[in-house]
């Protein structure tokens, strides 16, 4: 079964553009104030405009609040919202009662979260490299004993190794975003293609 595809970092309506155009199921818009790849809330609302919804619009946080997680959803036409960083499990299922979650946890966590909240359809897990966005892939080979169904991966995955990752882990979706980059933020169109290509021949 083919992964779900997204692209993250999206910063402009043309890139999202692009990347619904290339084929992408999902787009990735980061709203965590230390990213270099920090998209305002009205850019995101006119790209998750510009793409219709058979696309998935998802808002990425790290370390805001609930009141403004869900304030910026809203505001930009998220249709999903992706949470990095150390949270209460009280505040996922929060955020869960209004939007489906992508969950993003480190590999050590991966085993404890899969037991958390296995069986809930509103919470989905993501395995990240250490430094989201530094384009290092993670040891996929290693991870194939704890990889529960139903996860998405990321970390590191541009044209030239996603087919290998998927081949090892058979992720539930893929994230990618430095690797489709010409600089942080403004996306490469033939490296895009590339990926959502290799990703659909898998």
């Amino acid at each position: 079964m083919t992964p779900r595809l997204k692209v993250c970092g999206t910063t402009s309506v043309q890139d999202a553009v692009l990347c619904a155009e290339a084929g992408a199921d999902a787009l990735g818009f980061i709203f965590a104030p230390i990213s270099k790849r920090l998209v305002t809330p009205h850019v995101a609302r006119e790209a998750s405009l510009s793409v219709g919804v058979t696309v998935a619009r998802v808002g990425v946080f790290l370390g805001q609040g609930l009141d403004e997680v869900l304030r910026l959803a809203e505001a930009s036409r998220m249709s999903v919202v992706q949470l990095h960083g150390p949270l209460s499990p009280e505040f996922v299922e929060t955020v869960a009662q209004f939007y489906p979650v992508l969950r993003v946890v480190k590999v050590n966590e991966l085993q404890t979260e899969g037991e958390r909240w296995a069986g809930d359809p509103r919470v989905t897990l993501m395995v990240d490299a250490p430094n989201p966005g530094g384009g290092v892939p993670l040891e996929w080979e290693a991870l194939k004993a704890v990889w529960p169904a139903g996860t998405w991966l990321a970390g590191g995955l541009g044209p030239e190794n996603i087919r290998e990752a998927i081949h090892l882990l058979r992720p539930a979706g893929v994230d990618a975003v430095s690797r489709l980059e010409r600089e942080p933020g403004v996306k490469n169109p033939q490296a895009v293609q590339a990926f959502v290509d290799a990703v659909k021949r898998s």
